[in-house]
């Protein structure tokens, strides 16, 4: 077994990888290590391997970059790696791609460039929207009231799925305050809920460029409708420690 809470698979936040993430659980429950798990499941551009496979001194992107192989450890957050890699085998591989560019042009140092850091952001807590355009103007200015409520028939058109692995890791746990960081890319309308279309789609669009802005803004997950019960009550967004209005800057003016 994983150490940990057990995930609760009727998550709407897991839905994208709950039938893996069952099947990984099962075999792992069963006594399989988790790298073994992994690679039994389907198909996937990468093989998962113990993390001692990983030499000293090698960063941990250019080894996978050099070796197609993915050191995991056996713990939820690497077990949630895994899942993103077989729900979204075309985009890890870009931002595997471009973490290995990165390290080419500048090596691996103590501070990470604005590049690499957009790439781990992204990795680790992204988020994908597809969604009428209100949503997304109402998104893009932090107005939670309109977004959730005044809007909030306009969630059944829309849907978010949840990219980053620490992001799945936290929501074993729920908290009110777990945010992601939706790329600010809409998903096409018009690849509905073929989610092997999203991954195509997401990783032609992805280059250092576009991350270097770091093109994200922040949604507290459990803010979507349908997916915490507390959040039926319009007071639930009234909490302004988690849902924080958008930063207005303030210029002096001098005689």
């Amino acid at each position: 077994m994983l150490p940990g809470a057990s995930p609760d698979w009727s998550a709407p936040w897991f839905a994208p990888v709950a039938n893996n993430g069952r099947a990984v659980h099962s075999h792992v429950s069963a006594g399989h290590a988790l790298p073994q798990a992994m690679s039994a499941l389907q198909a996937c551009p990468v093989r998962f391997v113990p993390q001692t496979d990983l030499p000293a001194g090698t960063a941990y992107e250019q080894f996978i970059f050099d070796t197609g192989c993915v050191p995991t450890r056996e713990n939820l957050h690497d077990f949630f790696n895994g899942l993103c890699w077989l729900r979204f085998p075309i985009t890890k591989q870009r931002l595997n791609q471009l973490q290995a560019a990165e390290i080419a042009a500048a090596g691996v140092r103590e501070v990470r460039g604005p590049v690499r850091d957009a790439l781990t952001l992204f990795d680790e807590n992204a988020a994908l929207l597809q969604a009428p355009e209100p949503l997304w103007q109402a998104l893009t200015e932090r107005d939670w009231h309109r977004l959730f409520v005044t809007l909030r028939p306009l969630w059944a058109q829309a849907r978010l799925v949840l990219f980053g692995h620490a992001l799945l890791e936290k929501l074993v746990t729920p908290y009110k305050s777990i945010t992601a960081h939706v790329l600010r890319e809409p998903v096409p309308l018009d690849l509905g809920d073929d989610l092997s279309a999203w991954d195509a789609w997401l990783a032609r669009g992805l280059s250092a460029e576009l991350l270097a802005t770091k093109p994200f803004t922040p949604l507290p997950v459990l803010g979507v409708p349908g997916w915490w019960p507390a959040n039926d009550d319009p007071d639930y967004y009234a909490d302004a420690g988690v849902f924080r209005p958008r930063r207005t800057s303030h210029r002096m003016d001098h005689p």
